[in-house]
Protein backbone atom coordinates (compact mmCIF):
# COMPACT_ATOMS: atom_id res chain seq x y z
CA UNK A 1 0.00 0.00 0.00
CA UNK A 2 1.45 3.23 -1.01
CA UNK A 3 1.27 6.32 1.66
CA UNK A 4 0.68 8.95 -0.72
CA UNK A 5 -2.03 11.03 0.29
CA UNK A 6 -4.36 14.02 -2.01
CA UNK A 7 -1.75 16.16 -3.05
CA UNK A 8 -2.90 19.57 -3.77
CA UNK A 9 -1.20 21.27 -7.13
CA UNK A 10 1.06 23.59 -6.34
CA UNK A 11 -0.10 26.53 -7.99
CA UNK A 12 -4.12 25.82 -6.31
CA UNK A 13 -5.06 25.79 -2.46
CA UNK A 14 -6.50 22.55 -1.39
CA UNK A 15 -10.13 21.95 -2.48
CA UNK A 16 -12.10 20.69 0.13
CA UNK A 17 -12.28 17.08 -0.55
CA UNK A 18 -8.64 17.40 -0.68
CA UNK A 19 -8.01 18.60 2.54
CA UNK A 20 -10.41 15.86 3.97
CA UNK A 21 -8.93 13.27 2.54
CA UNK A 22 -5.70 14.97 3.68
CA UNK A 23 -6.75 14.13 7.13
CA UNK A 24 -7.90 10.80 7.12
CA UNK A 25 -4.83 9.82 5.79
CA UNK A 26 -2.77 11.60 8.34
CA UNK A 27 -4.99 9.27 10.62
CA UNK A 28 -4.71 6.04 8.78
CA UNK A 29 -0.92 7.02 8.78
CA UNK A 30 -0.72 7.61 12.80
CA UNK A 31 -3.23 4.65 13.40
CA UNK A 32 -0.46 2.07 11.23
CA UNK A 33 2.30 3.52 13.21
CA UNK A 34 0.94 3.34 16.31
CA UNK A 35 0.26 -0.70 15.26
CA UNK A 36 3.15 -1.53 13.35
CA UNK A 37 5.82 -4.03 13.30
CA UNK A 38 4.41 -6.29 16.45
CA UNK A 39 4.60 -9.43 16.97
CA UNK A 40 1.85 -11.69 18.13
CA UNK A 41 2.39 -10.89 21.88
CA UNK A 42 2.37 -7.29 21.53
CA UNK A 43 -0.28 -7.64 19.11
CA UNK A 44 -2.51 -9.82 21.90
CA UNK A 45 -1.49 -7.56 24.92
CA UNK A 46 -4.19 -6.12 27.25
CA UNK A 47 -4.16 -2.96 28.98
CA UNK A 48 -5.72 -1.83 32.44
CA UNK A 49 -9.21 -3.39 32.57
CA UNK A 50 -9.89 -3.43 28.56
CA UNK A 51 -9.54 -6.87 26.78
CA UNK A 52 -9.23 -4.89 23.78
CA UNK A 53 -5.88 -5.68 21.83
CA UNK A 54 -3.80 -4.02 18.94
CA UNK A 55 -4.73 -6.75 16.79
CA UNK A 56 -8.26 -7.10 17.39
CA UNK A 57 -8.19 -3.25 16.93
CA UNK A 58 -6.93 -2.97 13.54
CA UNK A 59 -9.03 -5.76 12.56
CA UNK A 60 -12.32 -3.83 13.52
CA UNK A 61 -10.30 -0.65 11.58
CA UNK A 62 -10.42 -2.63 8.75
CA UNK A 63 -13.97 -3.63 9.21
CA UNK A 64 -15.13 -0.22 9.57
CA UNK A 65 -14.01 0.43 6.06
CA UNK A 66 -15.53 -1.78 4.83
CA UNK A 67 -18.74 -0.88 6.62
CA UNK A 68 -18.92 2.61 6.36
CA UNK A 69 -17.22 3.61 3.32
CA UNK A 70 -17.87 0.02 1.06
CA UNK A 71 -21.19 -0.70 2.07
CA UNK A 72 -22.83 2.46 3.91
CA UNK A 73 -20.94 5.23 1.17
CA UNK A 74 -20.27 3.41 -2.19
CA UNK A 75 -22.98 1.01 -2.07
CA UNK A 76 -20.83 -2.20 -2.59
CA UNK A 77 -20.86 -5.60 -0.95
CA UNK A 78 -18.51 -5.95 2.24
CA UNK A 79 -16.50 -7.87 0.61
CA UNK A 80 -13.77 -10.80 2.04
CA UNK A 81 -13.11 -11.99 4.89
CA UNK A 82 -16.31 -10.22 6.09
CA UNK A 83 -18.78 -11.60 3.52
CA UNK A 84 -18.23 -15.44 5.10
CA UNK A 85 -18.63 -14.23 8.20
CA UNK A 86 -21.29 -15.08 10.86
CA UNK A 87 -21.61 -11.49 13.12
CA UNK A 88 -25.05 -13.10 14.70
CA UNK A 89 -22.87 -15.79 16.09
CA UNK A 90 -20.01 -13.49 17.14
CA UNK A 91 -20.34 -10.11 17.25
CA UNK A 92 -17.19 -9.06 18.15
CA UNK A 93 -15.62 -11.62 15.49
CA UNK A 94 -13.15 -9.13 14.18
CA UNK A 95 -11.66 -8.47 18.35
CA UNK A 96 -11.69 -12.24 18.73
CA UNK A 97 -10.23 -13.04 15.80
CA UNK A 98 -7.79 -9.98 15.51
CA UNK A 99 -5.92 -10.90 18.93
CA UNK A 100 -5.73 -14.66 17.17
CA UNK A 101 -4.72 -14.07 13.71
CA UNK A 102 -1.26 -13.34 12.33
CA UNK A 103 0.55 -10.30 12.43
CA UNK A 104 0.56 -10.27 8.89
CA UNK A 105 -2.87 -11.58 8.16
CA UNK A 106 -4.35 -8.83 10.78
CA UNK A 107 -2.17 -5.81 8.69
CA UNK A 108 -3.00 -7.68 4.92
CA UNK A 109 -6.62 -7.28 6.00
CA UNK A 110 -6.58 -3.79 7.00
CA UNK A 111 -4.01 -2.54 4.16
CA UNK A 112 -6.50 -4.59 1.78
CA UNK A 113 -9.37 -2.77 3.09
CA UNK A 114 -7.73 1.17 3.39
CA UNK A 115 -6.58 0.52 -0.27
CA UNK A 116 -10.44 -0.78 -1.52
CA UNK A 117 -11.25 2.76 0.64
CA UNK A 118 -9.25 4.90 -1.00
CA UNK A 119 -10.20 3.24 -4.56
CA UNK A 120 -14.04 3.50 -4.08
CA UNK A 121 -14.33 7.29 -2.21
CA UNK A 122 -12.09 8.71 -5.25
CA UNK A 123 -15.35 6.97 -7.72
CA UNK A 124 -18.12 8.59 -5.08
CA UNK A 125 -16.28 11.91 -4.72
CA UNK A 126 -15.71 12.03 -8.74
CA UNK A 127 -19.40 10.93 -9.38
CA UNK A 128 -21.13 12.70 -6.35
CA UNK A 129 -19.43 15.49 -4.62
CA UNK A 130 -18.98 15.61 -1.28
CA UNK A 131 -22.68 17.31 -0.58
CA UNK A 132 -24.02 14.07 -2.63
CA UNK A 133 -25.77 11.36 -1.04
CA UNK A 134 -24.12 8.22 0.78
CA UNK A 135 -25.72 4.83 -0.44
CA UNK A 136 -27.91 4.18 2.79
CA UNK A 137 -30.30 5.84 4.95
CA UNK A 138 -30.61 6.38 8.72
CA UNK A 139 -33.88 4.32 10.38
CA UNK A 140 -35.51 8.30 10.95
CA UNK A 141 -35.38 8.51 6.93
CA UNK A 142 -32.32 10.97 6.64
CA UNK A 143 -29.47 10.28 4.02
CA UNK A 144 -25.93 11.16 5.16
CA UNK A 145 -23.71 13.16 2.63
CA UNK A 146 -20.25 12.08 0.97
CA UNK A 147 -18.80 14.85 3.29
CA UNK A 148 -21.10 13.61 6.34
CA UNK A 149 -19.38 9.70 5.94
CA UNK A 150 -15.71 10.61 5.70
CA UNK A 151 -15.58 13.53 8.68
CA UNK A 152 -17.20 10.25 10.49
CA UNK A 153 -14.06 7.74 9.22
CA UNK A 154 -12.03 10.67 10.55
CA UNK A 155 -13.41 10.55 13.93
CA UNK A 156 -13.36 7.32 14.17
CA UNK A 157 -9.63 6.89 13.16
CA UNK A 158 -9.21 9.51 15.79
CA UNK A 159 -10.73 7.48 18.30
CA UNK A 160 -9.35 4.37 17.87
CA UNK A 161 -5.62 5.68 16.92
CA UNK A 162 -6.07 7.57 20.88
CA UNK A 163 -6.79 3.50 21.92
CA UNK A 164 -4.03 2.24 20.25
CA UNK A 165 -1.81 4.61 21.65
CA UNK A 166 -2.31 3.63 25.86
CA UNK A 167 -2.10 0.11 24.21
CA UNK A 168 1.50 0.40 22.53
CA UNK A 169 2.87 2.35 25.34
CA UNK A 170 1.91 -0.31 27.49
CA UNK A 171 3.25 -3.34 24.51
CA UNK A 172 6.76 -1.58 24.35
CA UNK A 173 6.85 2.02 25.32
CA UNK A 174 5.91 3.39 22.13
CA UNK A 175 4.39 7.20 21.96
CA UNK A 176 4.64 10.11 20.01
CA UNK A 177 1.82 11.99 18.59
CA UNK A 178 2.25 11.12 14.75
CA UNK A 179 4.19 8.93 12.65
CA UNK A 180 7.85 9.79 12.28
CA UNK A 181 8.69 11.10 8.68
CA UNK A 182 10.88 8.32 7.74
CA UNK A 183 7.46 5.63 8.39
CA UNK A 184 6.20 3.88 5.66
CA UNK A 185 3.14 1.86 5.44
Amino acid sequence: MSEASPQPSPSAAPTEAESLLSVLERNRRTFAWKTSGLDEKGLRATTAASAMTLGGLVKHVALVEADWLAVKLAGQEYGAPWDTVDFDADPDWEWHTGALDSPEDVYAVWRDAVERSRELVAEVIKERGLDGPASFTWPDGRTPTVRAMLLDMVEEYARHTGHADILREAVDGRVGEGAPADFTV
